[in-house]
């Protein structure tokens, strides 16, 4: 095929949080307006009960903060490589499996494209991440075949992957000048994935890239794991974490785990949570929290309670300080988080991506003075603890950023166009 033709497949980076397509055509972004002229589609689904149709990205938390009565489902990626893959749920009445849910989500990804691009894609190459499952190399590859499957029931005849870091690396190699070692740090709403790969304007469409990618690594700790941590440790001590019991013990975690983690939000609603909690209160020493707790579960605000923890996380980045308005759930209520909470709450989780890099540098045979950049991508890349944190460890290096959430699609469209033409 020319270069100066379009390409005949695209690449899709199916997200924790936001998910990309990208289509390779000369001179034109790669990426295709997924929403209202946006590149991402926020990976989220909201059943609405009252009309009984899905809804996707924004359009989905929309009406789901608007108050539309249905059930709001995020974070999809962090099925793959999950027990509750191979499950069914209950959506709009009926039973639903979870990998069904994955195909209505990548479907509509598909459709919005095709739409946009005015064709129809049957080749694709997917991004996927170093790991799906830490420590597990059948339970990962299980994640990737699970994909693969689904990619292909909704109408794709042609599948491949690439690690998503690398697909970074082709992206930021399209603009450089000449020879860098490249740390690719990408960190995303469900895991930090690091390549280490030679890169060069020259080397831009060879077809064998084998021997610059000299290591690759990751963890499964991203955006939604910061968010978590961020919740227990700020907001969820005033819906009874961390109380006692008349004991002396602490009153079990479990309720406000779930409530703290996306894709388990809906489990607290379920009786038997209920129920469990109802039995516990006449243990618990002070009431107060887990009364605040019932009024959360009573109202469903579950996913709007993550949404404004997700919201500070996020202003932390610029702020040093964010006030939390909860008088949703009783008048008056409020806390302060600041990032100093924040930075101490997610302190163990980057002391594993240091370590993750660590390893992937011995692993490489590289020291850390030979590495020319450092570049970050992913939404979660911008949290200054975590930028700072990994900066120390190489500080010969430059650090670039890319686009933090279009890096990864646009260098799936190039792969994409390198497989199939």
């Amino acid at each position: 095929m020319s270069q100066a033709s379009p390409a005949r497949a695209c690449g899709i980076d199916f997200g924790t949080s936001n998910s990309t397509v990208g289509w390779h055509r000369p001179g034109v972004e790669s990426l295709i307006a997924l929403e209202d002229g946006k590149i991402t589609l926020p990976s989220v689904v909201f059943f609405n009960i009252e009309e009984r149709r899905p809804v996707y990205g924004r359009l989905a938390l929309h009406e789901y903060l608007e108050g539309y009565e249905g059930r709001l489902m995020r974070s999809l990626k962090s099925l793959l490589g999950s027990k509750l893959i191979k499950h069914d749920t209950s959506v709009l009445g009926t039973a639903l499996p979870f990998k069904d849910l994955l195909g209505m989500f990548i479907g509509e990804l598909k459709k919005r494209a095709e739409a946009n691009a005015g064709r129809a894609f049957d080749e694709v190459v997917l991004g996927r991440p170093v790991h799906f499952v830490d420590d597990d190399q059948a339970a990962d590859q299980e994640a990737e075949d699970t994909l693969a499957e689904v990619a292909k029931k909704i109408g794709f005849k042609e599948v491949s992957f690439q690690y998503e870091p690398i697909a970074a690396a082709f992206d930021y190699e399209s603009n450089i000048q000449g020879e860098e070692l490249v740390l690719i740090v990408d960190i995303g709403g469900g895991t930090s994935d690091f390549s280490l790969v030679r890169l060069a304007p020259e080397r831009h469409m060879l077809d064998d890239r084998q021997q610059d990618i000299l290591a690759t690594g990751g963890v499964h700790i991203g955006g939604t794991d910061f968010d978590k941590q961020l919740s227990l440790q700020g907001v969820m001590p005033l819906f009874g974490y961390g109380s006692r019991m008349k004991s002396g013990a602490f009153m079990p975690t479990s309720h406000h785990m779930n409530l703290a983690t996306w894709h388990t939000i809906n489990s607290v609603y379920s009786q038997k949570s209920q129920l469990a909690l109802g039995s516990m209160r006449y243990d618990i020493e002070d009431t107060d929290g887990i009364d605040r707790l019932f009024k959360l579960i009573e109202q469903r605000a579950g996913h709007w309670l993550a949404m404004e923890v997700e919201e500070t996380k996020i202003e932390l980045t610029h702020n040093d300080r964010r006030l939390v308005d909860l008088k949703r759930v009783e008048p008056g209520l409020s806390v302060e988080l600041s990032r100093a909470l924040f930075e101490e709450s997610i302190d163990n989780l980057l002391e594993r991506v240091r370590g993750s890099v660590s390893e992937l540098l011995t692993k490489a045979g590289v020291g850390v003075a030979q590495v020319d950049t450092v570049f970050f991508t992913g939404g979660s890349s911008g949290i200054p603890a975590l930028r700072q944190s990994v900066a120390a460890m190489l500080p010969n290096a430059r650090h670039v950023e890319g686009n933090i959430f279009g890096s990864i699609g646009s260098g799936l469209a190039i792969e994409a166009r390198k497989r199939y033409g």
